[in-house]
Parts: structure tokens; C-alpha cells; sequence
């Protein structure tokens, strides 16, 4: 006899094992806080369903068909695992065996993800960690999709988005050693004269150049002279030429002099980035989650 388990209510196979357990239909109705009647009804439909009598009355107790015995511990098996699963045990950094995927922007991934992998390291030594850019968050699907777990930079829109404000990043001007610039403080017209790299993380989707709109407000003229789509290629760019770019205050602390730039002292506009911890909400509730957003948090922050 073929039997679907999509036929089959699976509480009928509960209440199996409780009567297989008690030995008695009136003490497996209490356990299950049914009626007596509840479960003779219930052992008829699976009967039905099953084809086997399964149990037989043996005076005020039951004794299991030889089916039933045979589907006894395999029921005990399936319950218990699931059980387990339900009632999830508190989480283990140190069991933990996820991946994680984090988005950051390549400022991010020199600065602080060699933070994050030290830490991940000493508390979740079997995790893994992949680290992905902009332009991949985006065309993954951004957050919503099961890509990306977290990502840091510009706060997100969209529904189900979390945000955590992290910190707010300056962003400073630079330009390569021995540069005329450097050396002296330039005037807002010297300013305006100089030739920049602009960086654009995912061309052609339309978002906003606020560097641009920062000279904008402050009325000084910046001419842009190539776009490239990382920090890090526009730093190798000022590093050869005399073009200028702006950079994050916290890749040049950490990365200036590896890279060849160093600040110009100019009357900058007023450009900070501010920026904030994202997730969605199908992974708030995971402890595993919260715990890597955690880490990521003290990595991001430590001085």
C-alpha cells in the first residue's frame, strides 16, 4: 500500500506515539489534554490511513500491531528532532560554522575588516566570512535577498531595512607627495582649480554625488576629471598624478602613507558620511546574526 506523508495528519502520528508510550488510551487523552474519545477517533483515522488495526485492547491497556512497533522508534526519532530543532539551544560564537556575508565599501574593507577577521577569529573560529562591495550588494538584491547578511555605509531604504546610526565618517581631501597643493594652505579659488578623481561604486544606477553637492553649496568650482569605482584606485590615481580625490578620514589615518597621499589643507565644504549598521528583518531575530552584528559593531568602533 502506497501512503503519501502529504495525506497523513502528522498530530496523528503524535498522538501514535503518546498511546505507544502510556499504553493507555485514557492516560496518553491526559497527557495530550484531549478527550478519550479524541484519541479513539484519531487512532480510527490513521487506521484507515495506514491500513493496520496498529493497536488492540489487551484488558484496560493497548498492545502495538507489529506495524505499529516497527513505526514506533521511527516517530520517537522524527519527534525528538524536532523537538531539538524547536527549542533551540543557547548559542555557541565558538560552534558557530555559518557563513557570514558583509557589504562594505572597499575604505571599509582596508580599515576595518581586518578588525572584523580578528575578532571572528578568536570568537567564532569555525565561521567564515565573505566580504563583498557596493556594486555587489546591489546587484544581489541588496538586504531582502538571502545574499547579504549586514552591510555598513549609507543607511538603506526600503521595508523590513533595520538601521543602527554607527558613526559619522569625515571625509578629507588629498593629493600626492610633493604635490604643489601641499605645504601651504589654498585659498577657496586655488580650490576650485584643481582637478579631481571622483569615485562612483555603482555607475549608472542614479545615486546621489554628494561630494559634488557639498562644493555646490559651498560654491566652489570642482572639476572631475575621471571617475573610477573604488577609493583605493582613485588613492593609486592621486598617488602618480596631480589630480586630487576625496577619501574617508579613516582610510587615510590607517592607509595614507601605504598609499602615497596625504591631506590637502584647503577650505574644504562640509562633507561628513554617515554611517550605520543595516540588516533585514529576516535575520534580526537570529542569534547567530546578532551576535556577527555585534563583532562587526566593537570592530567598526574600536579606536
Amino acid at each position: 500500500m502506497s501512503i503519501s506523508i502529504a495525506s497523513l495528519d502528522l498530530n496523528l502520528l503524535l498522538m501514535l506515539h503518546t498511546v505507544l508510550s502510556e499504553r493507555s488510551v485514557a492516560r496518553a487523552a491526559e497527557r495530550l489534554h484531549v478527550t478519550p474519545s479524541a484519541i479513539s477517533n484519531g487512532l480510527a483515522r490513521l487506521r484507515s490511513a495506514l491500513g493496520d488495526p496498529l493497536v488492540t485492547r489487551n484488558g484496560r491497556g493497548i498492545v502495538p500491531t507489529p506495524r505499529a512497533s516497527a513505526l514506533a522508534p521511527a516517530i520517537a526519532r522524527a519527534l525528538h528532532e524536532l523537538e531539538v530543532a524547536i527549542h533551540e539551544a543557547p548559542f555557541d560564537p565558538t560552534r558557530c560554522t555559518r557563513t557570514f556575508t558583509l557589504a562594505v565599501a572597499d575604505a571599509g574593507q582596508l580599515t576595518w575588516v581586518p578588525r572584523i577577521a580578528a575578532l571572528m577569529t578568536a570568537e567564532m573560529p569555525s565561521a567564515r566570512l565573505s566580504v563583498v562591495g557596493i556594486a555587489s550588494l546591489v546587484s544581489l538584491g541588496d538586504l531582502a535577498s538571502s545574499h547579504i547578511d549586514l552591510h555598513i555605509g549609507l543607511a538603506g531604504k526600503g521595508a523590513g531595512l533595520h538601521i543602527e546610526p554607527l558613526r559619522v565618517e569625515r571625509t578629507l581631501l588629498v593629493a600626492r607627495e610633493g604635490h604643489p597643493a601641499l605645504g601651504k594652505r589654498l585659498s577657496a579659488r586655488a580650490l576650485g582649480e584643481l582637478r579631481h578623481v571622483g569615485v562612483e561604486m555603482v555607475p549608472g544606477k542614479g545615486f546621489r554625488d554628494l561630494v559634488g553637492a557639498a562644493y555646490a553649496r559651498a560654491s566652489i568650482r570642482r572639476e572631475v576629471a575621471m571617475t573610477v569605482p573604488s577609493f583605493t584606485t582613485a588613492a593609486a590615481v592621486v598617488a602618480e598624478t596631480d589630480l586630487v580625490a576625496t577619501l574617508p578620514e579613516s582610510l587615510v589615518a590607517a592607509q595614507g602613507a601605504r598609499l602615497g597621499v596625504r591631506p590637502v589643507n584647503a577650505p574644504l565644504p562640509a562633507h561628513v558620511v554617515k554611517l550605520s549598521l543595516c540588516w533585514h528583518e529576516r535575520t534580526h531575530a537570529d542569534p547567530a546574526a546578532q551576535w556577527f552584528r555585534g563583532l562587526v559593531r566593537r570592530a567598526v568602533l574600536e579606536e
